[in-house]
């Protein structure tokens, strides 16, 4: 989904994206409608001095007006949190390279996940304690607004609570939000990284079951869709940690496929089949006075009527771009940078010499699953 850029704070992109037009109306709806006003009112009166008239607020359209307003505070509140998130990070050196709001709330990307548990404890507290401290500046807002501009009383008052209950619901330990996080970091002081996302990926995935169910008895349409936001994220999450263990150490030159076979873009789907059968392969870069153009696979050429194999050309059917990377780059990163396609070439000096695809990558894991993922890759000369 497309987001869009809204400002830049410490040189990090705040952005939104599209999903969340799909939830501000529903928020504005659960804070407007029924007696949600009078609920939060009560709690938002014992924090506030002064008293809070609950009819003026219940009147015409000033109900939407408090839940555009609720809705647009919090999302700002979600950014701060997530600001917490990055500002942690940088104390580590470590970038973030985006902040999205979006409709399960917001997301920090940093530049790179921290190993260590005690920096990624730090990290993931950061934004519920955040939360916190907006909490209290809220509440002590209360504290001098007049209790004459009920919806402005109302609207920061809601804001001290929902931060309370942002910090609160964020430490749950469902992987990956931050009390999942925490709950690695912890573990990660007696197991092994992947062990730790293995029991916290677990765990995230019992919540989720919880939250699935709270959810649909309790009609609570939101709290479903966080429950498959857990799920898949915390399943995701623990693969790819897998993935990046069983490849850790391994270069792109470790397990490239020497010379980069190749086929002319002007070449014809014939004469492609023939050597696609005579060096027992599904996909050759394609090539155009010696600059890469583009891919061409076996699937393509199942694509095209066999009565004309003999006059379509490579050109005519090839993937126009394809992926490249240097020798030295890890071999996860190789499998992020191959995307959807079979493989990636590997360049040197700008030279293609040779080419990894998931066949190459998928034996190297299988080899090092078997022998129990042993360290770094032991590198001979090529």
């Amino acid at each position: 989904m497309r987001n869009v850029h809204l400002t830049t704070i410490w040189g990090i992109p705040i952005r939104i994206n599209v999903s969340l037009l799909v939830l501000l109306p529903v928020l504005v709806y659960l804070i407007a409608e029924g007696d949600q006003i009078g609920i939060y009112a009560s709690a938002i009166d014992a924090l506030a001095p002064a008293t809070l008239e609950v009819a003026p607020l219940e009147e015409g359209a000033t109900p939407w007006l408090i839940g555009l307003a609720g809705a647009v505070g919090l999302f700002f509140s979600v950014a701060v949190h997530e600001l917490g998130h990055a500002y942690a990070a940088r104390r580590y050196d470590i970038g973030t390279e985006s902040i999205t709001l979006w409709i399960f709330g917001g997301l920090a990307a940093l530049e790179s996940m921290p190993r260590e548990w005690h920096r990624e404890f730090w990290i993931a507290v950061a934004g519920p304690f955040t939360s916190l401290l907006l909490a209290v500046v809220f509440a002590g807002l209360l504290q001098v607004i007049p209790g004459g501009l009920a919806l402005v009383l109302f609207v920061v008052g809601w804001l001290a609570l929902i931060n309370v209950v942002l910090a609160v619901f964020n430490m749950l330990p469902a992987f990956p939000m931050d009390g999942g996080r925490v709950l690695r970091a912890l573990l990660g002081r007696r197991w092994s990284y992947v062990t730790a996302t293995r029991i916290a990926a677990r765990i995230g995935t019992i919540f989720a079951l919880f939250f699935a169910v709270v959810g649909v008895l309790g009609g609570n349409p939101l709290l479903v869709l966080v429950a498959l936001f857990v799920y898949v994220a915390a399943t995701t999450e623990s693969r790819t940690i897998a993935l990046e263990e069983l490849l850790r150490g391994v270069l792109a030159v470790d397990v490239m496929d020497e010379p980069a076979r190749s086929v002319a873009a002007d070449a014809t789907l014939s004469d492609v089949a023939t050597s696609l059968f005579e060096n027992r392969r599904s996909e050759f870069v394609v090539t155009d006075d010696d600059e890469i153009v583009g891919l061409v696979t076996l699937s393509d050429l199942g694509q095209v009527d066999r009565s004309t194999l003999e006059t379509t050309t490579v050109r005519e059917v090839m993937t126009d771009e394809v992926a490249h990377v240097g020798l030295e780059t890890p071999a996860f990163e190789v499998l992020r940078a191959m995307g959807r396609d079979p493989l990636v070439v590997v360049l040197e000096d700008g030279d293609p010499v040779g080419t990894v695809s998931r066949r190459d990558l998928g034996e190297i894991m299988q080899l090092r699953r078997e022998l129990g993922a042993p360290g770094p890759f032991e590198r001979t000369a090529m």
